[in-house]
């Protein structure tokens, strides 16, 4: 069917939240209102943008005859609601709201997705309405929607990236200037790269909850934000990323979510967040700066990556821009994009049941027998070593010397046994690191 402006009335669009990426949306609504009618076959007609103040200083192109501080009322009058507020509360309960009055939502919180999912597909699914959210996992980097319907067709095994582009441009430049974790996160804020509260980011709650989304999409199984096994960057040093360049590594917050085996021996899910070393030839190693990258690796179609911007107002809302002409396109020919598909209702395992490599980087005493009697603790738990480097710390009578092992793969159970039998050797003076290795 052709799609004509004007044969079907202007759809109300109402935008919560007027921030850099909601500006963005209105921006280009309103400046490219002739070719969004074009592409969707009505006009978007913006019928209001809800703020938290209405004397802030805003862009002179959003409209303050626009903007409202009654959320409810407007979303109870749009066709279409766009939500770029964040947070849970009150996103959740005016997308409840807007979905009650048989508005479509997009959205771009992941952490309402990660943490109230369920609740908001039943509620769609029940409405008849669509909810969208490509902008939620990586910005402009379309993967929600490859993953949820390019491969509806194929069993994904695997997804893991960087999909948080603070934490990777904060340990891009402890990699590349030699920058400690404060002096790099100090640096991204004055970029604007990170908050000025930057927990979310450098403790992996934002990835952690990019990667629920992922993992319920991918493995058709409800993943909530409390069954991801997160780890952030707050403790690694500088001393980490040198010892990672010196072993062939680049140090990336990774979220890795895959299918494994439970004890019974049935299919399982795993997600977790957590810094990894990754192989400095593999193409997840050359992400620099505040890009991101998702891996996804299918039965049939192999490995596939996706690679772009992943934050920043005009990249995040060409995500949400493109969803909104998908929902409003439903709404004039009818239809509806995909529902939730939960129907293999995986078990999600503990963080325990994680089978990887892993370097283990010690301070030991120098003198004889101390590599043997750390192997003899790696074979008690059935962890084989795969190499060893040792380097001189000091000299003296008070000796010391650096171990760095880096193990075969072995499940992060026996690990973390391993790794507190080691610690209790009266040879071995800290463990300085453990890091998984992709």
């Amino acid at each position: 069917m052709a799609l004509t402006p004007g044969t079907h009335p202007p759809l109300r669009v109402a935008v919560l939240g007027c921030g850099v990426v909601g500006t963005e949306v209105v921006r280009r609504l309103v400046t490219e209102g002739d070719e969004f009618a074009a592409r969707v076959g009505a006009r978007l007609e913006l019928v209001g943008v809800a703020v938290r103040s209405l004397d802030a200083d805003r862009d002179p192109v959003v409209d303050r005859a626009l903007l409202t501080t009654d959320a409810q009322s407007l979303v109870e009058k749009a066709d279409v609601v766009v939500e770029l507020m964040g947070g849970i509360e009150p996103a959740r309960t005016l997308v409840l709201r807007a979905v009650e009055h048989g508005a479509s939502v997009v959205t771009a919180n992941k952490a309402l997705l990660a943490q109230e999912g369920p609740a908001l597909y039943d509620a769609v699914d029940a409405a008849g309405v669509d909810l969208y959210f490509e902008a939620a996992v990586a910005g402009a980097i379309p993967i929600v929607r490859p993953v949820r319907e390019s491969l509806a067709g194929d069993t994904v095994q695997r997804v893991l990236g960087i999909v948080n582009g603070t934490t990777n441009y904060v340990l891009d430049s402890m990699t590349t200037a030699g920058l400690g974790l404060d002096e790099a996160v100090a640096e991204a804020q004055a970029l604007g790269y990170a908050e000025a509260d930057p927990t979310a980011d450098v403790e992996g709650y934002d990835a952690a909850a990019k990667a629920a989304i992922l993992a319920s999409l991918a493995f058709h199984t409800r993943v909530a934000l409390a069954d991801v096994d997160r780890a952030g960057i707050t403790s690694l040093t500088a001393d980490d990323v040198t010892w990672a360049g010196r072993t062939g590594h680049v140090l990336k917050l990774l979220a890795v979510a895959e299918r494994a085996r439970t004890p019974e021996g049935r299919d399982g899910v795993l997600v977790r967040v957590q810094p990894t070393l990754v192989p400095s030839d593999h193409p997840l190693a050359g992400v620099r700066q505040a890009f991101n990258a998702v891996f996804v690796e299918a039965e049939a179609a192999g490995e596939l990556m996706f690679y772009g911007r992943g934050a920043g107002g005009a990249p995040t809302a060409s995500a949400v821009l493109g969803d909104l002409v998908s929902v409003a396109r439903h709404r004039v020919l009818g239809g509806k994009g995909p529902v939730e598909s939960s129907h293999a209702d995986l078990p999600v395992l503990d963080g325990g049941e994680a089978r990887s490599r892993y370097q283990v980087r010690l301070e030991v005493d120098d003198r004889s027998g101390v590599l043997a009697r750390v192997a003899a603790e790696l074979a008690a738990q059935d962890v084989s070593i795969e190499s060893v480097r040792q380097t001189l710390q000091a000299t003296g009578d008070d000796a010391s010397a650096t171990l760095v092992i880096t193990t075969h793969t072995a499940p992060e159970r026996a690990l973390r046994a391993t790794v507190d039998a080691v610690a209790a050797l009266d040879v071995v003076r800290r463990v300085v690191s453990v890091l998984p290795v992709l």
